[in-house]
């Protein structure tokens, strides 16, 4: 996660940076702005996230760049069956669950026409994400995660409505899909190619897939503010 989030970090530092050293040196209605963002809404769940754009940074380039990291609170998936198929056939205890994902994604905005909006962008993109669940047993001596890492690509549609000068409330809707990754928990793993690690009696990735709740075709419904720097 480390690693992931310092990639993120380095393109916006340069994206902000590129975007500072330019407005220096332009005035006029085409310099680069920045914009932070803070949007909540549906994705798997109730989801918060926050973002920052830069427009106009490249001269003719009808473009705009973003990039976003989102934490969801999620479904997690089958309690019952992630016992059976990361650890063992027991039964007891009473079952709690929760999951959670980190979600980092980066865009490029199209602004399109799209009936009276005067601001309305096609959004598209590569996505990562970082899901845990995690499963207890009160009772029954059993507490355990089950994580995932993955890759995906998103696309979407949002508007931005003027409240000032400065600030856009915006609305967006979209759908990301994820690709299948390794499944892995308690001592266990399962691997879309098969290579798992430790399975249990003939269980496979598609039932591991089918018990945990890992993000696969998401559609996110998102509304926010936007604030121009």
């Amino acid at each position: 996660m480390y690693k992931t989030t310092m990639i993120f970090m380095t393109v916006l530092l340069l994206l902000a940076g590129g975007s500072s050293a330019q407005t220096e040196a332009n005035t006029d209605a085409d310099s680069p702005r920045l914009h932070a963002g803070l949007v909540l809404g549906y994705f798997s769940g109730f989801e918060i996230q926050g973002n920052f754009t830069v427009s106009n940074f490249a001269q003719g380039f009808p473009l705009s760049a973003r990039v976003g990291i989102g934490y969801t609170m999620l479904d997690p998936g089958t309690a019952t069956d992630a016992r059976r198929i990361f650890i063992n056939n027991a039964t007891n205890g009473i079952p709690e669950e929760k999951g959670r994902m980190w979600d980092f994604r980066m865009d490029l905005m199209y602004p399109v026409k799209l009936f009276n909006m005067e601001r309305a962008y096609l959004t598209f993109g590569p996505r990562h994400s970082r899901f845990k669940a995690n499963f207890k047993y009160v009772g029954g001596n059993e507490d355990f995660d089950v994580t995932s890492n993955q890759w995906g690509l998103g696309t979407g549609i949002e508007g931005y409505f003027p409240m000032s000068k400065r600030v856009d409330f915006t609305l967006s809707g979209g759908i990301d899909y994820f690709l299948k990754a390794r499944l892995a928990g308690h001592d266990t793993s399962y691997d879309p190619n098969g290579d798992d690690i430790n399975p249990r009696e003939e269980y496979t990735f598609d039932d591991a897939d089918k018990a945990i709740g890992q993000p696969k075709f998401e559609f996110r419904v998102m509304l926010g503010f936007s604030y121009g720097l």
